[in-house]
């Protein structure tokens, strides 16, 4: 019998509206959606980067306690890490579709990184590794 490690497969995103966190993830991130599925009282929307790696489940707010976590669901500390192999195009392409940068971009021996709000205010870092 052979055997696998665990791998994070999915990851959950509280948000306001399934329709706007779509187009959001979709078109401002150049995400792939993967499965949108009306269950009755909620959908199960699923996007996942182009390049791979965890998918997003946007879960829609549906208690008050879950509606306050949207946009602070780290905390306030960068919880989401979008890896990329061209940071200029990527980053370019974002604030061309208007995303909120909070830092210029810089230059890290770890790779180029900058800091950028998704629409709700979550941070996540634009991240292309060093070679």
């Amino acid at each position: 019998m052979g055997s696998s490690l665990p791998a994070l497969a999915l990851v959950t995103l509280v948000v306001d509206d399934y329709d706007t966190a779509i187009e959001f993830f979709v078109e401002g991130l150049g995400f792939t959606l993967v499965e949108d599925l009306d269950q009755g009282r909620k959908r199960w929307v699923v996007v996942q980067p182009t390049g791979g790696g965890a998918s997003l489940v946007l879960a829609k707010a549906s208690t008050p306690q879950q509606t306050t976590a949207i946009g602070n669901q780290t905390g306030g500390r960068v919880g989401f890490f979008l890896y990329t192999d061209d940071f200029a195009r990527d980053h370019e392409r974002m604030i061309d579709y208007g995303i909120t940068f909070r830092e210029d971009p810089r230059h890290e021996p770890y790779g180029t990184v900058a800091v950028f709000e998704d629409r709700w205010g979550n941070t996540w870092d634009l991240l292309e590794p060093a070679n």
